[in-house]
């Protein structure tokens, strides 16, 4: 029997209005909006993708800023509905996609393991079995007391990371996740990565180092202005993609 995609994207869009004029305040856009004076441009995050994720895949989403890939994300963790198209997911999803995202700022990190686990939907009980474990693995002990406020980005992604990964999901999604960590940090969340997916969980990266992509995954897709460019073995696209950041002059565009 032919083994079903966990992931099926099929002819995804997503369109996002934005307003043409500038309101010096929310007062003067609703005043604007009321009377039909707010004009808006579409944008197209993503336009017409179509792909399939298989099960055990370390997959790595590449692209320039604003070409779309944590916009695909959202929308399949279920955060965005698209504009168009379908997605279906088989399995359940352990989301690091914006940091902090779950987490209650004014609340302690022990307190913050609780909300967020729960978010995740584990129990009070699972949590309980496993608090030693995410502490430990977080490096974070003697913190554990602090409001999350005081945390640097850094130690949010540590408690991020440890908690979603404390379970084994069907999938993984990291979005720029170990960016803010300290490299052996994100030593260790490559190997927490690596044995969850000898496990048997797909992953789903974005990372800005192609070096990394290449270290770990071994399919690739590529998107560029929305569209799906390129998708399959890593080692080809990566290395085409390396040529054309080359040729490519830097972008500012706004992430997406």
């Amino acid at each position: 029997m032919e083994q079903q995609p966990i992931i099926s994207i099929r002819d995804v869009s997503m369109r996002f209005n934005l307003a043409k004029e500038k309101h010096e305040s929310l007062k003067e856009y609703f005043i604007a909006l009321t009377h039909g004076g707010v004009r808006f441009d579409e944008f197209f995050a993503l336009k017409n993708v179509t792909l399939d994720i298989m099960p055990g895949d370390f997959y790595g989403l590449i692209g320039l800023n604003g070409s779309g890939k944590s916009t695909l994300l959202k929308i399949i963790s279920g955060v965005y509905k698209p504009s168009a198209g379908q997605v279906t997911v088989r399995g359940t999803i352990a989301p690091l996609i914006e940091l902090g995202a779950g987490f209650d700022m004014d609340l302690t990190a022990r307190e913050n393991i609780y909300l967020n686990g729960t978010v995740l939907g584990y129990t009070p009980k699972y949590i309980d079995s496993k608090f030693d474990e995410i502490v430990e693995f977080s490096e974070l002990r003697e913190f554990l007391d602090v409001p999350l406020k005081n945390y640097s980005s850094g130690m949010v992604a540590r408690l991020a990371f440890a908690v979603a990964t404390i379970t084994k999901p069907d999938i993984l999604i990291a979005d720029e996740i170990l960016s803010v960590g300290d490299f052996l940090f994100q030593q260790k969340c490559e190997k927490r990565m690596a044995e969850l997916m000898s496990g048997g969980t797909t992953v789903i990266l974005v990372s800005h180092s192609i070096e990394q992509i290449e270290r770990m995954c071994n399919k690739v897709a590529w998107l560029d202005h929305g569209r799906l460019r390129r998708n399959g073995e890593a080692a080809p696209i990566t290395a085409e993609y390396r040529r054309f950041q080359k040729e490519e002059p830097p972008q500012d565009a706004p992430q997406a």
